[in-house]
């Protein structure tokens, strides 16, 4: 360890002691009670449950609906399988990171700044910003394109949704913000209706998720 990180350590502070004030539930501070009911332990989840999902369906958004139903028009299913191959990277990540706030207290930032310094903490941030800011800009197009679907006017339909992302972040109190942001969540549940109405065949799915194939009805050697 250098000298410039001994002495030097990422612990939960004041800013983020107190009560967990989540969208279904207050966990007050310092209640390590057990919980002996199934009702109990219920509410104890669903108080903190509300990032997870908010995290869970991050991707769940109108860049990646665009960019998954062209994959879908292209190819149909035949790339299904390649899902199947996220899911470890996906579960050792969210997992580790998981992990690193449960010890530690604090978040992402906050662990890079005080382990390898101002310069990579600050890059960190930097780059989250540039990444985020992307992110929003395929959001609007995305927005756009569902507005254009739906017959309605792109310009306002656009600054509404803009108008309606600022005042969520505005608002103060996150609670508040997880709140619009499980409506939000809640709203990818359209998807099941719609795939119900599609009925794509189940043997199909299956077969394209499990054996992997490639465009053209091409297989992948084994």
């Amino acid at each position: 360890m250098t000298a410039e990180t001994t002495g030097r350590s990422a612990v939960l502070d004041s800013a983020h002691e107190g009560d967990i004030q989540g969208a279904f539930g207050t966990i007050r501070q310092g209640d390590v009670a057990p919980r002996t009911r199934t009702s109990m332990r219920l509410k104890t989840l669903l108080a903190v449950i509300g990032p997870g999902l908010i995290v869970m369906v991050g991707d769940n958004d109108a860049g990646a609906f665009g960019t998954y139903t062209q994959a879908g028009q292209n190819y149909g299913t035949r790339m299904l399988w390649t899902l199947l191959l996220l899911v470890p990277v996906i579960y050792v990540n969210q997992e580790m990171v998981l992990r690193l706030g449960a010890v530690t207290g604090v978040g992402h930032a906050r662990l890079i700044l005080e382990r390898y310094g101002k310069f990579w903490g600050a890059f960190s941030v930097i780059d989250l910003f540039v990444l985020n800011a992307l992110t929003i800009v395929t959001e609007f197009i995305g927005i756009s394109l569902g507005l254009t679907y739906l017959g309605l006017p792109k310009i306002p339909g656009v600054f509404a949704a803009a108008v309606i992302v600022i005042a969520s972040v505005s608002t103060g109190s996150f609670r508040r913000f997880e709140r619009v942001s499980l409506f939000l969540v809640a709203g990818s549940m359209t998807l099941i209706p719609i795939f119900l109405a599609v009925h794509p065949p189940a043997g199909q799915l299956v077969h394209d998720f499990v054996v992997p194939g490639l465009p053209g009805g091409q297989s992948c050697p084994p």
